[in-house]
């Protein structure tokens, strides 16, 4: 049986829908240093692990996300692992009933969609992630105070990502909505919305789930660094 394409995102993205996006050669890729921290390679071979090194800068961090164990070069160190849940929307998502505040973010709020990312942590997010697919957000009294966009692509499949809300905004339905506006957007392409979040979130799988959302598969992620 031929594996998912979700089981490999990062790769698959790399090499399909965000091939512009990337850096490296048939063995190993990632994404441009200003876009996102993803790498992945072709395969679990020595010349592939050589390839992916020396994309990597000494002292830099890269993100790998896969089904299968994460296997790294010698040089790098681990500095965190975890489990992640990957859940399918494949019966579409919810459209929400209210969508009068929400806006199409451009280039113009690239520093907003930062300054929330790094205050939210809502996984890695550079100033030019947004490059990366559209994004959406809710601005209150001029200041961004939520959005939504998109991360990994590949033929048939779009990942919602960096969904975030301000902590004294929290509580309103915001994230819900944004998750709701960006999966449908994907849905009109006829792209099955997909997303990961921890294994251990509860609250953000009720959600999920909540919204049409099911667990496809678990995920492993690991944060390196090469070492200086």
């Amino acid at each position: 049986m031929s594996p998912h394409p979700l089981d490999r995102p990062v790769w698959q993205s790399l090499t399909t829908c965000h091939a512009g996006l990337a850096v490296g050669g048939p063995l190993a890729k990632r994404f441009r240093p200003d876009v996102n921290l993803f790498a992945a390679t072709a395969d679990e071979s020595r010349e592939a692990q050589t390839e992916l090194a020396r994309l990597i800068a000494p002292g830099e961090e890269v993100y790998f996300i896969e089904k299968g164990p994460i296997n790294l070069p010698a040089d790098f160190d681990v500095l965190q692992e975890a489990r992640l849940v990957q859940m399918l929307a494949d019966d579409g998502v919810k459209t929400p009933a209210d969508i009068s505040d929400i806006t199409t973010l451009t280039e113009a709020n690239e520093e907003e969609m930062l300054a929330l990312a790094t205050l939210t942590r809502p996984g890695p997010f550079l100033l030019h992630t947004h490059q990366m697919g559209h994004f959406r957000g809710v601005f209150q009294n001029g200041q961004l105070i939520a959005m939504a966009g998109e991360r990994f692509k590949v033929p048939g499949f779009a990942e919602i990502s960096a969904v975030c809300v301000h902590p004294d905004c929290r509580g309103q339905g915001l994230a819900r909505r944004l998750t709701q506006v960006v999966g449908q957007g994907f849905c009109d392409q006829g792209e099955v919305p997909f997303l990961h979040t921890w294994d251990t979130n509860e609250a953000a799988i009720a959600l999920y789930e909540s919204l049409g959302f099911r667990l496809r598969t678990l995920m492993n992620v690991v944060i390196a660094q090469r070492r200086p």
